[in-house]
């Protein structure tokens, strides 16, 4: 039999939903929100603003909160504004009642658009980084250097449209179509793996072996190799960094001495020669740590494996990217402090 909704209904189904583990909950119970707002309330304005004869602006801290949730769960504006109008944890994350407005999607890409422009997210990854450090979670006892691929939607253009893109320039016929060139990501570029093919951008991570939270991160395109970031990613006072097969060049290991930093590679058996039981061992050993940078890559994808997103263009892209990782550092964060895996 249905029953007439009560006074308390409510209430008691967000009680279920925090006994059953809302990770919502727990991470706005612990993150403080407003160590982002200095930088976020310039560019966005502060919830006092009003427009001409229109009602108060939507507070900086909710649209913020309202992108990780949209980043979190992979939802488009459309979904990111029908969700939060739908779902009661997602309301409770953002601090809204049913009796409350709920930004449509105009507002939330708007809101996205101006702190892409503004650089913005590479900031707030800074900002909460430096919490951790002042909390004694980022110590230097050594990293682990790794990279990922972020899948864009794959362009169908001409062989003669990838030339001139490659070149830097704009195929002409694009030019005199606004639509179709708003659709066309010309910064993304293919890579080929262990024979598979990949379009898009590159995330790449340094990561601390005793916390797994991201040190720093680096966007690039598909194309770029793993190595070239070696020098945006580690930085003097790093004891030791460990890293797979593809940062075993002369190049590398020359960048890291002169940083005073060792570098525990993996070691690639020769073409027609074997690798020594000592070898094998050293490589074990290294792949052992190496395996917590897989850990922060298989939270950020989940159960699809990939990074997959649907924006166009470097910014955008970058932008995505580094919430991505600032959101994994928070979520990483509070598993810390709940199952204190570390002092705090």
């Amino acid at each position: 039999m249905r029953q007439a909704p009560g006074l308390f209904d409510i209430d008691n189904r967000l009680a279920e939903l925090t006994k059953k583990g809302d990770c919502l909950q727990r991470l706005d119970a612990l993150v403080t929100w407003e160590m982002f707002l200095p930088v976020i309330d310039p560019v966005f304005g502060s919830a006092n603003n009003t427009t001409a004869g229109g009602r108060p602006a939507y507070s900086s801290k909710m649209m913020l909160k309202l992108l990780i949730v949209q980043r979190l769960y992979n939802l488009s504006d459309a979904q990111a504004e029908f969700q939060a109008s739908d779902r009661l944890s997602y309301q409770r994350f953002l601090g809204v009642t049913l009796a409350d407005p709920i930004p449509d999607q105009n507002s939330i890409r708007e809101f996205r658009e101006a702190l892409v422009k503004a650089g913005v997210f590479n900031k707030l990854f800074d900002i909460f980084n430096e919490q951790l450090r002042g909390q004694g979670l980022l110590p230097k006892n050594g990293s682990v250097v790794d990279a990922t691929f972020v899948e864009v939607p794959r362009q169908r253009n001409s062989r003669d449209e990838n030339r001139q893109i490659k070149e830097g320039s704009t195929p002409a016929d694009w030019q005199d179509k606004p639509s179709k060139l708003a659709q066309k990501d010309v910064d993304a570029r293919w890579a080929k793996k262990n024979e598979e093919v990949h379009y898009g951008y590159k995330n790449h991570i340094k990561i601390n072996i005793e916390s797994k939270l991201i040190e720093t991160a680096v966007v690039t395109t598909a194309s770029v190799h793993d190595s070239q970031a070696v020098e945006d990613l580690v930085k003097p006072g790093d004891k030791m960094v460990f890293v797979d097969s593809a940062y075993s060049g002369g190049p590398v290991g020359a960048q890291m001495e002169k940083l005073g930093v060792v570098r525990a590679v993996v070691t690639k058996a020769m073409r027609g020669g074997e690798l020594t039981e000592l070898q094998k061992q050293c490589n074990q050993a290294i792949s052992k740590v190496r395996a917590r940078v897989e850990h922060a890559f298989g939270a950020m994808t989940g159960d699809a494996g990939r990074i997959f997103q649907r924006h166009i263009g470097f910014a955008r892209n970058e932008s995505a990217v580094i919430l991505l990782n600032l959101i994994y550092n928070l979520r990483r964060y509070e598993q810390i402090v709940r199952l204190k895996l570390m002092p705090v």
